[in-house]
């Protein structure tokens, strides 16, 4: 039942009306709290399409391992883009998926 924001004094489907919203209510302040505390959650499998400077591409972690369709990945097992995921994603990954350690100090010459 949906509510149409009339309601009538005494009719019988208020009260029912009012426990859906007090409800609903609870449920989105809820969602609020989970959606802070993202240590609540942990990927284990999943895939997106990442957009890159050149080409889209399509990168995943699955069975405990990252993969990307770019050609960087095929020779060196991770990319900017799972690099990217990482740190993105790091409190929502499982200990084994952090893989790349992130060092602003490192220089190449």
């Amino acid at each position: 039942m949906r509510s149409t924001g009339l309601v009538r004094t005494g009719a019988p489907w208020v009260k029912e009306v009012t426990i859906m919203q007090s409800s609903l209510i609870g449920k989105i302040e809820k969602a609020k709290r989970y959606a802070q505390e993202t240590d609540r959650v942990t990927f284990y499998e999943f895939s997106v399409k990442f957009r890159g400077d050149n080409n889209d591409y399509d990168a995943s972690y699955k069975d405990g391992k990252w993969h990307c369709s770019c050609h960087f990945f095929s020779s060196w097992g991770l990319c900017s883009h799972t690099m990217a995921l990482e740190k993105i994603l790091a409190s929502m990954l499982p200990p084994e998926a952090l893989t790349t350690q992130y060092d602003a100090s490192i220089t190449v010459d």
